[in-house]
């Protein structure tokens, strides 16, 4: 069982690693008690995703308060703003492997995470029916309970 979890964790491993297809083989191979790899599929990396630098990086904390901004070269950006009470307010973005330019805002306090974004998907429109009997609830509230002792 032990050595079905190693074997498990080497082949996760395998598929998230940058290394060409025979660095792998050659690794999988050095292993004692391994089986060899016969195919490992690696998925593309970007020759500008392997060599991205920090382009620009800017970090201030106040008694008030934070904010952080970050740059890569491969286009990535971040930035960030918190205050005392633990509200941060933030953007980043990015470019997609379609070329897409995709950037997305969001606000996280005492109501949570809100991203938002065009790229988002957004529910769909509640039924017509719906609306309806939401119209009708809200128009007809019901009548108060009363307690009896």
């Amino acid at each position: 069982m032990f050595k079905a979890l190693i074997f498990t964790a080497i082949l996760g491993i395998a598929f998230a690693s940058p290394l060409s297809t025979s660095a792998l083989k050659s690794i999988a191979g050095g292993l004692s008690g391994a089986k060899k790899v016969i195919d490992v599929v690696v998925p593309h990396v970007s020759g500008d995703d392997v060599h991205a630098e920090t382009v620009n990086r800017a970090d201030d904390v106040r008694a008030d308060g934070f904010s952080a901004v970050l740059e890569t070269s491969n286009h990535i950006s971040e930035s960030r703003n918190g205050d005392v009470h633990g509200n941060i307010h933030g953007d980043y973005g990015w470019i997609s492997p379609e070329g897409e330019h995709i950037q997305l805002t969001y606000v996280a306090d005492e109501n949570g995470y809100q991203p938002s974004g065009v790229h988002l998907p957004t529910p769909p429109p509640i039924p017509a029916a719906i609306l309806r009997g939401l119209e009708w609830i809200a128009a007809h509230p019901p009548a108060p309970e009363t307690y009896e002792d």
